[in-house]
């Protein structure tokens, strides 16, 4: 009977053992999370996409809620870029970060688009600097018990040709009191910078066609063409199928200004012209119209679809560098549509939009 008695009490005791082991074990263990896992690197928030940069969409003029102009005149706007502390506790430190323009962007186009000792027009595929156009302060200040500071970027859009691939390129740059991030795209922002309109953007083109003179029954469509910013009510397309994977693509911009007829803005006519009719015969034919209306999603009811309509385009041009010597006459006609979805919870515009 006490052999019995004394091991029913060492089993007991074994489990109390064990059970306080264990507890003392997950104590220490939950401990070691209350401390610092990392270095408290500074980085940018700006992902690299596949080409090597980070797209930013910015409005063309900002405006204020009564439909003003915020910075006082067209082509005037702002974006806050991120500056983040790395770590898994809070940054406890009242740190001022340096920051400047990176001088990296030569590598980049190098990497993406080739040498011009081997192809001199392959430049015009370069990303361009586009600093003359932007103002930011050369320090972020993150104080202690924040983990997150905004760089404002200022620019002016007023004036700037959107057929260049406008790149911002800049960098946190070292100091004594913190480390920027060792990873060089964290280290480091490359901001593709698409300012844009009520009007710009990716448009489906699935209903335009491009006929080539030489044979009008063999017309093709586009799956989509993208409108760039000229001002605050015009954009321009490149004419046909050309895009911008083109050297010389600067010689095919076809102009669309918006001209409202409605006071709400949403209906009106479209003008077409080119600043370099002459040489490409552009040659627009009849008037082309628009039109603007929302809808509300049918399973998300806080997103709203955009959508501005541009009917009866058509125009003529001629292709006349693709083939020296060689001119090719081409017709465009058809119908663009551009979707925005917005998110109604979201109160601020470019970030309510889902580019």
């Amino acid at each position: 009977m006490n052999t019995k008695i004394n091991k029913r009490r060492l089993i007991g005791l074994s489990f109390i053992i064990c059970h306080l082991s264990f507890s003392v074990a997950l104590t220490s263990c939950n401990d070691e999370w209350k401390d610092e896992q990392y270095e408290k690197y500074i980085s940018f928030k700006a992902p690299l996409n596949d080409n090597g940069v980070t797209a930013v969409y910015v409005p063309y003029s900002r405006h204020n809620d009564d439909g003003s102009l915020m910075y006082g005149s067209e082509g005037k706007s702002s974006y806050d870029l991120p500056v983040i502390v790395a770590g898994t506790t809070t940054n406890g430190s009242n740190l001022t970060v340096q920051v400047g323009h990176s001088d990296t962007l030569d590598i980049l186009n190098y990497e993406r688009f080739g040498s011009p000792t081997y192809r001199a027009d392959i430049i015009d595929l370069y990303y361009k600097d586009m600093s003359e156009y932007a103002e930011y302060p050369s320090t972020v200040q993150i104080n202690s018990g924040q983990d997150v500071g905004l760089l404002r970027i200022s620019f002016d859009f007023k004036g700037i040709d959107m057929v260049e691939k406008w790149v911002l390129p800049l960098e946190i740059k070292k100091s004594d009191s913190y480390l920027p991030h060792p990873r060089k795209n964290y280290a480091k922002a490359m901001l593709r910078v698409f300012p844009y309109n009520d009007y710009s953007g990716n448009y489906s083109a699935t209903t335009l066609t491009v006929t080539n003179a030489a044979d009008p029954s063999n017309a093709t469509g586009m799956e989509t063409a993208r409108g760039y910013v000229v001002d605050e009510n015009s954009v321009f397309f490149y004419m046909g199928n050309i895009d911008e994977s083109r050297v010389d693509r600067r010689f095919y911009k076809v102009k669309f200004q918006f001209n409202p007829t409605s006071p709400d803005g949403n209906q009106g006519t479209v003008t077409l012209s080119s600043d370099n009719a002459e040489k490409n015969l552009f040659t627009p034919h009849g008037t082309a119209q628009y039109r603007i209306y929302e809808q509300i999603d049918d399973v998300q009811p806080y997103l709203m679809h955009h959508y501005v309509i541009i009917s009866g385009i058509e125009y003529d041009y001629t292709d006349y560098t693709s083939v020296e010597n060689y001119p090719m006459a081409y017709t465009v006609k058809g119908i663009l549509t551009l979707e925005r979805q917005l998110n109604t919870q979201i109160p601020n515009e470019d970030q309510a939009i889902q580019w």
